[in-house]
This record gives C-alpha cells, structure tokens and sequence, in this order.
C-alpha cells in the first residue's frame, strides 16, 4: 500500500521516537548485563513488556485472545526471540556502537528479503543503497584480520537478519488476515519470551542482582523499549513500504553510538566510522528517493 502524504510524515514521526528510545537503550542493555545473564534480562523485559500491552487492551474494552497464533509465534520467534534475544546476547562482550550498527543493517536485508516475497522490487538508487551498505558491513566486520570478537559480530548480523524476517512475517500477516496492532504486538512478546526463558533456566549464570540500575532498566525497557516503541515500529510497518520502513530505523545505531561515546567512553575505531558513513550514505539516498517519490505523488493528486 503506497502511503498518502499525511500517513507518511505520522509514520516518519513515530519512526523518530521509536529511534530515539531504541538508540539510548543499547547504553541501558549494555549497563543492565552487568546484573543480569542476556537471556534472564531478554526474557524478563519482553514478556513484562507483552503483559502490559494486555493490559492496555483490557483497559479499551478489546479482547485479549490471541488471534492467528501460528503466525504470532512464527513472529515471536523472529521478533523476540531471535532479534532481541540473539542482540543481548552479541551485546554481552561486544561494544555498544558495533553491536548496535550491525544490528541495524536489518533495513538492507528487508530490502532484498521483500523482492522475492512481497514482489516490492529493487530498483534504481536502491541497488546502489544496498551495495553501499553492504560495503559498510564488510568494512565493520574486518573479515580480513582474525578478530577476538567475531562470535559477538556473528550474533548482532544473525539478530539483523531475524529481525528482518520478522518484518516479512508482519507484512505477509498485513495481507493475508489484517492484524489488530496492540495484539499481535503483546502476544509475539510473550510467545517470544518463552524460549528465552528457558535458555534463562537451562544455562547456568550468577543469580540476577536486583539493584536499583537494573529494576530502572528494566522498567524503561518493559514501558518504552517493548510497549511505547514496539507500537510505534509495528504502525511505521503497517503505513509505509517494508524496505522504507526498515530504513527508516537507521537513526538509532547512530543515536546508540553517540550515547555510548558520551556515557561509556566507547570511541569508534577508523573502520567502523568508515562503516557508519557508509550506511548512512545508503540512507540518505532512499530517503531522497522516497521523498521524490511523495513530492510526484502529491503533485498529481492536486492536479
């Protein structure tokens, strides 16, 4: 669905803010692991965050039966479980500003994923944009020297492409059966949750420390991070084209680097700022295309 001029700036909007609460929470994730194992904190804050927006259903008089639940657990699977589960996890030993940026090349594999099966073709700028990003990952990643923390690397790109799948599923469930937002949202949290919960279980670590940093993270995490701009992710998915949408998200490994540089000290080597500056050249050019696009679109609609 091609999105009208008015959808397209309240979904750029809510882009902003989910980026903005995404971004600073690498810094909160990062902090929080000192308490807690990836797993127990994955779990806790996705299934808590899930459980809220049940509440928030009940509170508008709407029914909190899950609907399509296949479908919502082949979500929860990519979403949760995968995305958020496998991100922690690569955050554990690897540093903010990485993780984050090779997280984020999730937009570059929604746009090669929708080809094949959302038929949303890539043409023109958005071969070079992939191409682009693509070159920013190989400069990040450093393939050709050995590095101590390659299997943090592999986590965060496997992260990427879950998350990317589970914007296909979320399109595909779009077309075929329509989704009510709030509950597909809460129910893919918490059938996400249950596979962390159990790596949690099955996996020794040190008993979680319930000090005052971590009930904060988690709180930030379960109100703003899971509810707040998970809504605002699923609703940006919904109004704008898959590759757009994902694109769109790109603003917050750079929010992520900046907080990790004024907060943790995190300073980015030569190669990862090359990296960034590629990516985000591959950015800026499909937000020029979009807006190109809308600016044709609307002057038609007024002729």
């Amino acid at each position: 669905m091609t999105p009208g001029k008015n959808s397209y700036k309240t979904a750029t909007a809510a882009l902003f803010i989910m980026s903005v609460i995404w971004g600073y929470n690498w810094v909160v994730m990062k902090e929080a692991l000192k308490y807690a194992s990836p797993f127990e904190f994955s779990a806790i804050r996705t299934f808590f965050g899930g459980f809220i927006l049940l509440l928030v259903l009940l509170w508008k008089g709407k029914s909190i039966r899950p609907r399509e639940i296949p479908m919502t657990v082949l979500l929860g699977l990519s979403t949760t479980t995968g995305s958020v589960g496998l991100s922690t996890w690569a955050l554990e030993n690897g540093s903010v500003g990485k993780t984050a940026v090779l997280v984020y090349t999730m937009p570059f594999w929604v746009i090669i994923l929708a080809w094949p099966i959302l038929a949303e073709r890539i043409r023109g700028v958005q071969w070079i944009a992939v191409l682009l990003a693509l070159a920013g990952l190989v400069v990040m990643v450093e393939p050709w020297r050995l590095q101590s923390g390659i299997f943090s690397v592999f986590l965060a790109v496997l992260a990427g492409l879950s998350w990317a799948f589970s914007a296909i599923v979320t399109k595909l469930m779009r077309r075929m059966t329509g989704i009510e937002l709030i509950s597909v949202t809460a129910w893919q949290m918490i059938f996400g949750a249950v596979p962390l919960a159990s790596a949690a279980l099955i996996l020794s670590s040190p008993p979680i420390r319930w000090e005052p940093y971590f009930i904060g993270a988690i709180a930030y995490n379960i109100l703003f991070t899971n509810a707040v701009a998970v809504l605002l992710w699923f609703y940006s998915l919904r109004e704008l084209p898959a590759g757009m949408a994902g694109m769109g998200t790109l603003a917050t490994p750079v929010i992520g680097l900046i907080a990790a540089y004024i907060q943790l000290g995190e300073k980015p080597s030569w190669f990862e700022t090359l990296g960034i500056m590629l990516i985000m050249a591959a950015l800026a050019l499909i937000s020029l295309q979009e807006a190109q696009r809308l600016r044709r679109v609307s002057a038609f609609i007024e002729r």
